[in-house]
């Protein structure tokens, strides 16, 4: 028997990175996130097999998808260590003609697309998932759909990672950002 769920969130979830495990069973959104997948005590306990994160490809989307990570790897890390993780890629744009859609997950799918269909082709950047019809996203989370699964090289290193990166240092993470910024070309 396969079975599925889909959880949808309401709002960006809390920041859990400097707190401890009372604050989930504060907030309703994590707790209930917790209870649904049957993780409270164990993560042996998983009701499902993927825990697929699926969030809207902007910066939204992305800070979103890191503070779900941070929840899953403050007080369920096994559950990521296991590779029950996942990231559902989703298409940034739809080029189509009558006959062909074509769905892209980058820029230059975009432009090979555009080539593929020709003349005429409707070109749609998708800004969110709200965007994307039930009908058009059943066809990305199917056998086909793109998943990155959440990896850790070194579990020893995770709570010093996610308090640099989620934690309440902002002066010295601004910091090393505008030092590793990487400017791409002009559009």
């Amino acid at each position: 028997m396969l079975t599925q769920a889909i959880f949808a969130l309401k709002g960006k979830p809390l920041n859990v990175c400097d707190l401890n495990r009372d604050a989930i069973y504060k907030n309703d959104e994590l707790y209930n996130l917790m209870r649904s997948l049957d993780i409270e005590s164990d993560v042996d306990n998983l009701r499902y097999d993927h825990v697929i994160l699926a969030t809207d490809a902007d910066v939204d989307g992305l800070h979103i998808r890191n503070l779900l990570m941070t929840f899953f790897l403050r007080f369920f890390e096994p559950l990521v260590l296991k590779g029950h993780l996942q990231i559902l890629e989703t298409p940034l744009f739809r080029v189509r003609n009558k006959k062909k859609t074509l769905y892209c997950y980058t820029e230059g799918e975009r432009d090979a697309a555009i080539k593929t269909i020709g003349r005429g082709a409707e070109i749609t950047r998708f800004k969110g998932l709200g965007e994307i019809s039930p009908h058009e996203f059943k066809r990305f989370i199917g056998p086909d759909m793109r998943l990155s699964p959440v990896e850790v090289d070194n579990h020893s290193v995770v709570p010093q990672m996610l308090r640099f990166y989620m934690g309440k240092n902002t002066p010295e993470r601004r910091s090393y950002i505008m030092d590793h910024l990487v400017v791409g070309p002009e559009l």
